[in-house]
């Protein structure tokens, strides 16, 4: 894992709230229109974000996220724990279009959210939750499965508490980060989804900002969190460490197409802007596995893949 320098350390930090905590990432657009067994490589990069106009320095670089999971080619490892979260509902603070996505974030000063177990040799606490979704139902996650695509992915970040002070130092350190990933699919509504759901009109456009309380974020959990799959990798936004424990789940969450019209309907641009454009598309374009083993809780052989 690459350290940033003494030198470097104000101006990451500056950063880390702006496009980490908040999950930003670039804009991309199919090059045809996709189904669910397309191999996402079909992805090239159109209208970008500004953040990506600039040339990005990748620290290290052999270890970015996201990937595809090759369900025969991950390594089961029986010694994966089962993974213990505790969520407070009363530190849930806030909900805000940041310009590329949506954050719901907690109070994470005291260990009252907390995730360990699991790949985890520490305790986590968790940060803020967001999602990643696509124009139509046929493409919007950032990880794969065996190439197969899904309409969106839900990203719950936690940081490690144990060694760490503050967010902001873990997300540069090696096991600093922790972040469930969940598949969405379209299917019948989901009911924990749907108080988040009617707050998002409230926040359509970038910058704008809601009270948001008593949510608890395990209501997004699918029913079965003991299978799953882990690997090390990195932010999917700048600074692009390599700091964070993937935990994508192997169970999906069913979404209804109302409500993921809801998520379409938010903006990357603020009122005061000529014109107005879709919040859609904003997740990576994969990235080389080169090397890496993916590990997982469960023998692929025996279950079938999500």
């Amino acid at each position: 894992m690459v350290t940033f320098s003494a030198a470097v350390r104000p101006l990451v930090s500056h950063l880390q709230r702006q496009l980490v905590r908040h999950a930003m990432s670039p804009r991309i657009t199919p090059v045809r229109r996709c189904n669910l067994t397309a191999c996402s490589s079909k992805y090239v990069l159109s209208q970008m974000h500004p953040m990506w106009h600039g040339p990005l320095e990748v620290p290290g670089g052999d270890h970015q996220s996201p990937i595809d999971i090759a369900v025969k080619k991950a390594v089961f490892d029986s010694e994966l724990k089962p993974l213990e979260s505790s969520y407070d509902p009363q530190t849930c603070q806030q909900i805000w279009n940041n310009g590329y996505s949506f954050l719901v974030e907690y109070d994470d000063t005291t260990d009252k959210n907390t995730l360990k177990g699991g790949p985890l040799q520490d305790k986590y606490r968790l940060c803020q939750f967001h999602f990643h979704w696509g124009e139509s139902n046929d493409w919007g996650s950032e990880h794969t499965v065996d190439r197969r695509l899904f309409p969106a992915e839900l990203h719950l970040v936690h940081w490690n508490s144990d060694r760490y002070t503050l967010f902001e130092e873990a997300v540069m350190e090696e096991n600093g980060l922790a972040v469930i990933g969940i598949f969405l699919k379209v299917g019948k509504r989901h009911e924990g989804l749907q108080k988040l759901v009617d707050a998002l009109p409230a926040i359509r456009h970038k910058d704008s900002v809601v009270e948001f309380t008593r949510f608890d974020p395990a209501s997004l959990f699918p029913s079965n969190i003991d299978d799953y799959w882990t690997y090390h990798g990195s932010l999917t936004t700048p600074p692009l460490t390599e700091s964070v424990t993937w935990i994508v789940m192997k169970q999906h969450i069913e979404v209804s197409h109302d409500q993921l019209a809801v998520f379409r309907s938010l903006l990357f641009t603020s009122a005061e802007e000529e014109v107005q454009k879709s919040m859609v598309n904003n997740f990576r374009v994969q990235q080389p596995l080169r090397g890496r083993a993916v590990r997982s809780s469960f023998t692929p052989f025996l279950r079938e893949a999500p």
